[in-house]
C-alpha cells in the first residue's frame, strides 16, 4: 500500500500540481507509525490484478469519512476505482451513515463528482511542509 500510494501521488497527481507539492505529498505515507493509524481505524478494500499484486485501495471509517482513493499509475481509467469506490459506499451503508465524505485532490474532484459527490469547501490542506488545493466533498446516502 505504502508504495502504490507513492508511485500514484508522484505519477498521477504530478499533472495537477507541482514536483515539489507531489514529493511533499508522497513523503507523508513514510511513516510507519502513520499506516498503523490508518488500518487500524478504517476499513479497506483492495483492487488485485491476475498475479494478485495490489493495484488500487480505499478505505471508509465508521463516520462515513473516505480516508484513501489510490489506483497504481499503470492502472488508470480500467474502473478500478469505481469498483473501490461502490465497495466503500457499501461499507458505509452497513455503518448507517447518512453520508460521505472525503477530501479529493484536485485530480480526484472530476471523478468524485461524476459519482454524485458534491464540493462542500476547497481548502488548503497541510502534507507535511507544504499547502496543496483540495477539496471536502460529500455525498448523500439513500439508506432506508
Amino acid at each position: 500500500m505504502k508504495d502504490l500510494f507513492r508511485t500514484t501521488v508522484l505519477n498521477v497527481n504530478a499533472r495537477d500540481y507541482t514536483e515539489e507539492e507531489v514529493k511533499d505529498w508522497a513523503s507523508c505515507g513514510d511513516s510507519e507509525t502513520r499506516w498503523r493509524e490508518l488500518l487500524a481505524g478504517n476499513q479497506y478494500v483492495g483492487a488485485f490484478n491476475e498475479c494478485n499484486v495490489l493495484v488500487g485501495f480505499s478505505s471508509m471509517n465508521k463516520d462515513g469519512y473516505l480516508n484513501s482513493m489510490f489506483v497504481h499509475k499503470d492502472f488508470q481509467h480500467r474502473g478500478i476505482a469505481t469498483q473501490l469506490l461502490s465497495e466503500v459506499e457499501q461499507i458505509a451503508g452497513q455503518y448507517g451513515v447518512r453520508y460521505i465524505t472525503c477530501e479529493v485532490s484536485l485530480t480526484a474532484r472530476t471523478f468524485f463528482e461524476k459519482k454524485g459527490y458534491e464540493i462542500v469547501k476547497i481548502q488548503n490542506y497541510k502534507a507535511n511542509r507544504l499547502e496543496l488545493t483540495n477539496f471536502v466533498m460529500r455525498k448523500v446516502l439513500n439508506n432506508k
